[in-house]
């Protein structure tokens, strides 16, 4: 018999989130002073509506130069079409979705509501109970 490791075991819990009416410069120091590579976006009801990534904010600031002060909303910038995973899936199926695809990070949901995050770090850190 199979037996399966539920990526709610992995996942980080603490979470930290922006909103979409955030502004951008506000949710650009939540990144760099919480030290995390994505924020999940969230709406008024805690629903998740998208993600915002450091690569998102890249491309606010240097179109039009380095020391250009970044104006908006998170939801100007923020990544719409979001790649989730639940709670119950099996890691080893969040580890096949990071090798498919270049997200370092996954919203995990239950029942439709965020309850965490999945980071290639944390599937990472799966690996030795699959040996």
């Amino acid at each position: 018999m199979t037996t399966t490791t539920p990526v709610s075991r992995y996942m980080a819990t603490k979470l930290v989130t922006a909103h979409p009416e955030m502004s951008i410069h506000e949710a650009m120091s939540i990144l760099i002073t919480h030290d995390v590579s994505g924020l999940p976006v969230v709406g008024d009801s805690g629903e998740l509506v998208g993600m915002l990534s450091e690569r998102d904010c890249l491309r606010v600031t240097f179109p039009a130069g380095p020391h250009h002060h970044p104006e908006g909303r998170v939801k100007d910038y923020m990544s719409h079409e979001v790649r989730t995973i639940d709670a119950d899936a099996d890691i080893v199926q969040a580890i096949q979705t990071f090798l498919a695809c270049s997200f370092r990070r996954l919203p995990v949901l239950d029942d439709g509501r965020l309850v965490g995050q999945l980071s290639r770090r944390d599937a990472m850190r799966a690996l030795p109970d699959l040996w």
